[in-house]
């Protein structure tokens, strides 16, 4: 898996996401430094989890998509006696 990149915009969003967080629930100024410092940690130590897990559910949506595929295919089959 490679790093987790984020577009400048998508950033800026999340680090005022960060800040408007700790300001409301903490009661603590956060510069924007810092909360990029935050964003670069979750996605290194966290991010894995949620694309293991993301992966996990396509497969998962893959694999039953299949099979009900499968079953639709079958039920085109003719008789052969």
């Amino acid at each position: 898996m490679t790093d987790i990149k984020l577009s400048k915009d998508d950033t800026a969003r999340i680090v005022a996401k960060i800040k408007d967080y700790f300001a409301d629930e903490l009661d603590q100024d956060i510069g924007g430094f810092e909360a990029e410092f935050l964003i670069d940690f979750f996605a290194k130590e966290i991010g894995p989890h949620f694309y293991n897990q993301g992966l996990a559910d396509a497969q998962t949506l893959f694999h039953e998509k299949t099979e009900e595929l499968t079953y639709q295919i079958q039920e085109l089959e003719k008789p052969t006696s």
